[in-house]
C-alpha cells in the first residue's frame, strides 16, 4: 500500500458514536485513526467521540475534557452502585443509564414493573453537590418504567398509598398511588438550568407511550405493559391533582415517554427538552472541531432506519452538511439505501462487512476490522 503525503490543509474529524457490544465512541475514534494513519501516517485528525444521550454520554463527555466523577447509588433493583457523570466548570453530564441502565441488572434479569430510576435522583443529587448550574440529562437505555417516580423521590418527592406510606418501587408500583407531595424536593433544583437530552419523542402513555414501545426491550409481557400503561396514567392523574394541569401536559409532551418515563419526571422538575445529539454536539465543542476539517467520519454499529430519527450519526451529519463539509460513516451493519444516506448528509457507508464477509468475525474483531475500513477511506478520500 503506498503511503499518501500528506495535505497540511486537510484534517479529518471523527466524530462517531459507540458500536454497541464491540466499541466504546472513544475505541471507535482510536480504531478509525489508526487505520487512516496507515494510508496517510501523518495525518492530522481530531477526534470527538459523541453520543446522543443514551448510554456511553457521560464517557464521550470525559473524552471531550469533562472530569469524571463517581459517586455510589442504587441500582435498579435497590443494590448499590457506583455510578459516575460528568463535570467541567458549573456544566454536569449526567447520563441515567448510569444508575438505571439495562446494564446495572444481572444477565438475563428483567424487572419491568418494579425497576427504579431512585438512583438517578441520586445521581442528580450528586452534580448538585459538586455545584452545577447548568445538568445535562441524557436519558436512553433504561431497565425502568416508573415515570421518574424514582428519581423524583430520591429528590425530596413523596408518593404515598392510602394508609399514607411510600408505594412499592418501580411502574407497578404506582396503581397503589394515593397522594403526590412534590414540596420537599431539592430547593436547588429551581436555580439549575436542567436540559432533557433523548433521542425520542414519546408520549408517556398510549400507543407511542413508555410502556408500549419500550417495555418489551425491558422483558415487559403484554399484561405487564397494560398495566404499567394504567400506572403511569393514574400516575400522572394524581400528579395533576397535587401541581395542576401541567402535569397533565407534560404527560402528553415529546420527550416524557423517554427512558420509561423519566422524561416525564425531567419535565415536572422544569426540564427543557432537547434532541440529545444537539445537545451533546453543543456540550461537547463539534462546531469548533467542525470548523477545523475538510473531513467529518461519523457512524455508529447499525446505521439504519432508527438512525435517521435523531441518533447520534444523523446530528453530525445535518451539522456538517450544515458548515458545508464532507462526511462517512463507518458501521457494523449497513441497512439503508444510497439515497437514504444522502439525504441524511452522508456520501458513503463504510460497513465492517465491506472488507469482512463474516458477521460473526465482523463482531468478535470489530477492532482491527474497523482499522482496515478506515484505510479503505483514506484511499478512497485522502490518497
Amino acid at each position: 500500500m503506498a503511503e499518501a503525503a500528506v495535505d497540511e490543509d486537510r484534517r479529518v474529524l471523527v466524530a462517531a458514536d459507540k458500536f454497541k457490544g464491540s466499541l466504546t465512541a472513544v475505541e471507535v475514534a482510536e480504531r478509525v485513526t489508526a487505520g487512516l494513519r496507515r494510508v496517510v501516517p501523518d495525518l492530522r485528525v481530531e477526534a470527538l467521540p459523541v453520543a446522543d444521550g443514551g448510554d456511553g454520554t457521560v464517557d464521550a463527555a470525559v473524552a471531550a475534557g469533562f472530569e469524571r466523577r463517581t459517586v455510589r447509588v442504587a441500582g435498579p433493583l435497590g443494590a448499590e452502585v457506583t455510578a459516575a457523570f460528568a463535570l467541567r466548570g458549573d456544566t454536569a453530564v449526567v447520563e441515567m443509564a448510569e444508575a438505571s441502565g439495562l446494564q446495572r441488572l444481572p444477565a438475563g434479569v428483567f424487572a419491568p414493573l418494579t425497576a427504579s430510576t431512585y438512583g438517578s435522583g441520586q445521581l442528580l443529587r450528586a452534580a448538585l453537590d459538586a455545584g452545577a448550574r447548568t445538568i445535562v440529562f441524557g436519558v436512553g437505555g433504561s431497565a425502568t418504567t416508573d415515570g421518574g417516580a424514582g428519581m423524583l423521590s430520591a429528590l425530596g418527592a413523596r408518593f404515598l398509598d392510602a394508609e399514607g406510606e411510600s408505594v412499592p418501587p418501580g411502574g407497578g408500583g404506582l396503581a397503589a398511588l394515593r397522594r403526590a407531595d412534590l414540596s420537599g424536593l431539592d430547593p436547588r433544583l429551581s436555580a439549575v438550568e436542567l436540559v432533557l437530552a433523548s433521542d425520542v419523542d414519546n408520549p408517556l402513555t398510549g400507543p407511542k407511550g413508555a410502556p408500549a414501545v419500550y417495555g418489551p426491550q425491558k422483558g415487559a409481557s403484554p399484561e405487564d405493559v397494560a398495566t404499567l400503561d394504567a400506572a403511569l396514567a393514574h400516575y400522572a392523574e394524581v400528579l395533576e391533582a397535587a401541581v395542576g394541569a401541567r402535569a397533565a401536559r407534560y404527560a402528553d409532551s415529546p420527550g416524557a415517554g423517554a427512558a420509561g418515563g423519566i422524561g416525564y419526571g425531567a419535565l415536572l422538575l422544569g426540564a427543557r427538552f432537547r434532541p440529545g445529539i444537539e445537545v451533546m454536539l453543543d456540550v461537547l465543542g463539534f462546531a469548533p472541531a467542525l470548523e477545523r476539517a475538510s473531513l467529518v467520519v461519523t457512524g455508529e454499529g447499525s446505521l439504519d432506519e432508527q438512525t435517521l430519527h435523531g441518533k447520534a450519526p444523523a446530528g453530525v451529519a445535518a451539522a456538517a452538511r450544515a458548515a458545508g463539509r464532507p462526511v462517512v460513516a463507518v458501521c457494523g451493519r449497513l441497512a439503508l439505501s444510497e439515497a437514504a444516506l444522502r439525504g441524511a448528509g452522508i456520501e458513503r457507508a463504510y460497513p465492517l462487512t465491506s472488507v469482512e464477509p463474516d458477521v460473526a468475525r465482523c463482531i468478535a474483531e470489530a477492532g482491527p476490522i474497523l482499522e482496515r475500513v478506515a484505510a479503505r477511506i483514506a484511499e478512497d478520500r485522502l490518497s
